[in-house]
């Protein structure tokens, strides 16, 4: 494969991905692995906090269910706010949402392998 049919089958992937909201998406999770749990080493997303993520592309619309760890958690309303300008500065983000819920509540289950591996529970 020559260099020019593999920089137009990524470039085909590319378009692919962003028609479909991929290409924004991976972009929000990447920015929510860049935020952590003050209490707990490990980022919002691997920690499982994040039990849904609904991008429209086209608006620049983002929506994001969340929860936390614990109903008492001191930092609830800065980490949602937090949460909230963070997407919202991402490039092509017009509009970003976070509705904090409690249902189901949140369990070590839903935490990835990667954060069960670095807080030593594997």
């Amino acid at each position: 494969m020559s260099i020019f049919d593999w920089l137009h089958r990524a470039e085909s992937s590319a378009a692919r991905k962003a028609a479909e909201g991929e290409g924004l998406r991976d972009e929000v999770v990447a920015m929510l692995r860049l935020i952590y749990d003050p209490e707990i080493p490990v980022n919002i997303y691997d920690l499982g906090l994040i039990y849904g993520l609904d991008i429209d592309e086209a608006k620049g619309k983002v929506d994001i269910r969340m929860t936390l760890t614990a109903p008492a958690c001191p930092v609830a309303e800065s980490l949602v706010n937090s949460v909230t300008e963070a997407v919202g500065s991402i490039e092509g983000v017009e509009d970003a949402t976070v509705e904090l819920v409690w249902d189901p509540p949140w369990t070590q289950d839903r935490m990835s392998e990667a954060a069960r591996l670095d807080l030593g529970l594997l």
